[in-house]
Parts: C-alpha cells; sequence; structure tokens
C-alpha cells in the first residue's frame, strides 16, 4: 500500500487518522508543522495529506516551497467555509482538498482516486503510449509534456486532465464528467477544482502558433479542446 506523510498540528486528530489508514493497509509518517512536513516529504512519499493552519510554516507555503522540487500528490484539508484557501492550494499545485470535518469514507475516496492516478501514470512506461496532438505530446509514463520538444512541468492530476481533454477534442467534455474522470468524484455545489486545473493548464501551456486557445469555456456546459485547423 502506499506511503502516506501526514501533515497536520492536531494532535488528537492525527493519532486518530493514523490509526484509521493504518488499519486501511497504509504506511503512515506524521508531521506537526510546515518545516517538517518538508524535511520529510521524501522520493519514497505517494500522497500528502496536508493541513492549511499550522504553526511555524502553514500548509499553503508548505505546497509553495514543496512544488518548487516536486509533483508529489498533496491533498488539502481545509476548514470548513476557507474557499480561499482552497482556491490558493488548487493555484499552487494541489491536487484536490477535503474540507473539515469530513468522513473517514470520504477521506479514503479521495485518497484513492488520487493515488489511482499517479500510480496509472508509474505504471504506463511504454512509450508507444504517448499521446500526440498538434504540438503537443504527453509521455503518461514519465509523468511529462512537450510542446516543439521542451519539457512542461506537470501534476499527476493536470496531466490526467489534460490527456483526457486531448483525446477529445473538438468535443464538450461537461465538468461533472470531468470531476468523475479526472478527479474520481461526483462535481458539488460550488466545487471550483476542476476549473483551477483548468486555469493551471491554461498558464503551463503555451500559445498556439495560429492564435487560437487550446481550451476553451463554454459557459454553463463545460470545456473543449480546439481541434487543429
Amino acid at each position: 500500500m502506499a506511503n502516506i506523510l501526514l501533515v497536520d498540528d492536531d494532535h488528537e486528530l492525527t493519532a486518530l487518522l493514523n490509526d484509521i489508514l493504518q488499519l486501511e493497509g497504509f504506511t503512515v509518517r506524521i508531521a506537526h508543522n510546515g518545516e517538517q512536513g518538508l524535511l520529510m516529504a521524501d522520493e519514497d512519499t505517494d500522497l500528502i495529506l496536508l493541513d492549511v493552519m499550522m504553526p511555524v510554516m502553514n500548509g499553503i507555503n508548505m505546497l509553495r516551497k514543496l512544488r518548487e522540487t516536486s509533483s508529489t500528490p498533496v491533498l488539502m484539508l481545509t476548514a470548513k467555509g476557507e474557499e480561499i484557501d482552497r482556491v490558493l492550494g488548487l493555484e499552487l499545485g494541489a491536487d484536490d482538498y477535503l474540507p473539515k470535518p469530513f468522513s473517514d469514507r470520504e477521506l479514503l475516496a479521495r485518497m484513492r482516486a488520487i493515488l489511482r492516478r499517479s500510480r496509472l501514470v508509474q505504471d504506463n512506461q511504454n512509450e508507444s503510449d504517448c499521446v500526440s496532438y498538434l504540438d503537443l505530446t504527453i509521455y503518461p509514463g514519465r509523468q511529462e509534456v512537450t510542446c516543439h520538444g521542451e519539457l512542461i512541468e506537470m501534476t499527476a492530476t493536470e496531466l490526467a486532465l489534460l490527456s483526457h481533454l486531448i483525446r477529445h477534442p473538438g468535443t464538450v467534455v461537461t465538468k461533472q464528467d470531468l470531476s468523475l474522470e479526472v478527479l474520481g468524484k461526483r462535481l458539488a455545489p460550488f466545487d471550483r477544482a476542476i476549473d483551477m486545473h483548468v486555469s493551471n493548464l491554461r498558464k503551463k501551456l503555451p500559445p498556439r502558433e495560429d492564435g487560437k486557445p487550446r481550451i476553451k469555456t463554454l459557459r454553463g456546459k463545460g470545456y473543449l479542446f480546439v481541434e487543429a485547423g
């Protein structure tokens, strides 16, 4: 099973989650602030559960520093109603967020959805499985995207989202479908996770040579990966 790094200053909560996750077969390490979390986030870490409000270094600053060197999946644990933390976390490259309080079942479902995406990338090592469209090429096994041969750094979630869109050029894909296919959850009211991941993709992808947008928003419908020509 996966190696989990739990970063939260609530000792009672971390003890409870540690017991729950170990019963589910996960290996768990615990840090109680962002500085400790950064020191413990090594290449063997499969998923980080990251609280936002912590002493010494908060979760947002830890995520910002982490993304300078690592694409390890991150599930943010946010206070109920703190939308600004969720949006900022997604902008900085968090894979998903879960508002507190949450149920054990919901936490485990979100974790497994993220781990499935990450492992799908890691297990798909065949170079022939690469996906190309126009000037973009996706190498799922290496978790890489290139444009005209230039590398574009992406998280596993961003890569999964781009892969889904690029396989359906010229077709409107609803946010509900993207949430189910990419994030592994039904789209909840006011859930902006898909919107933020699409926004991150737009920032990372260079402009097309013909001046057309790569991803078009159809208000009230979803997103469309613009066809060639």
